[in-house]
């Protein structure tokens, strides 16, 4: 998927939320249990009931390897239905993958190929050749690691390396990476916990998508991503996982989903309104 389709999507379904497929098959509602794939019909149900509000689907894999075999079959199942009823959406391998080249290639080949994923998260630590892999896909995306939502980011990623005069880690990522490909192949992730650094993420960044997670069960404020963070072409993919998907665990959790799912989907319209862009 091109940029430009992304965000024709975008325009059309007055949207910017990514549905996150956190499918754990402990929290999915136990009638399901009995089916012959519970998290695939789970999963199934969520997609058919969120995809009049939302314009990417993020399946993180743990979910799924972390259950073997079984779990990789949910998956290809998953990513084989999306491509079939809403060849449209924006899909993310929430992998965060990231390795020697030769290992890289074949972590591009699982998720970019042999199931076709628009894009995976890369973890950049080990530098361009394990990140240049998953760039040889035409129409494929990197979604690079930048800014995460959870507590342990202020460890590394915004630490300044050697003195005060240099950037801190993220930004030192945001920088060389633009070596690498451009704002049509390359997407980042800044956690929407960390709002407040938007302003200056777009200083280095100003026309690529950031995909946000931690709206929602993580507290992340829409409006202050939105405000901070969005650029003409909207340039934001927000996540939502938990706060959608395990929104009810009974009969009757595909409807509540997609209430909750069109709930944030009208906050986006009127943001996007805001901006210009509808």
């Amino acid at each position: 998927m091109t940029k430009q389709e992304l965000f024709e999507q975008i325009k059309k379904k007055k949207s910017f939320l990514c549905v996150g497929l956190d499918s754990d098959i402990n929290k999915i509602p136990k009638h399901l249990l009995d089916s012959e794939d519970p998290v695939f019909e789970f999963n199934k149900q969520i997609i058919d009931a969120t995809l009049p509000y939302t314009v990417a689907y993020k399946p993180n894999i743990a979910f799924y390897e972390s259950r073997g075999a079984e779990g990789w079959k949910s998956l290809e199942k998953t990513i084989n239905y999306l491509k079939e009823k809403a060849p449209e959406a924006f899909t993310i391998a929430d992998a965060k993958r990231g390795d020697i080249g030769n290992t890289s290639k074949m972590y591009a080949k699982a998720f970019l190929e042999n199931m076709p994923f628009d894009s995976i998260t890369v973890a950049p630590y080990m530098g361009v050749d394990s990140v240049s892999p998953f760039l040889e896909y035409d129409n494929k995306w990197v979604v690079l690691l930048a800014l995460t939502s959870n507590k342990g980011a202020f460890d590394f990623q915004t630490v300044k390396p050697s003195s005060d005069k240099d950037d801190e880690l993220y930004k030192q990522v945001l920088t060389k990476s633009q070596e690498w490909a451009n704002d049509e192949r390359i997407m980042y992730v800044v956690g929407a916990t960390k709002a407040e650094f938007f302003t200056e993420i777009r200083k280095y960044v100003p026309e690529h998508f950031l995909l946000v997670p931690g709206v929602g069960a993580q507290g992340g404020s829409l409006s202050e991503v939105s405000k901070y963070g969005m650029n003409d072409t909207c340039g934001l993919l927000v996540n939502s996982s938990r706060g959608i998907i395990f929104a009810s665990v009974e009969q009757d959790f595909a409807e509540v989903a997609a209430s909750k799912a069109k709930e944030l989907q009208i906050e986006m319209e009127g943001l996007l309104k805001d901006k210009g862009i509808l």
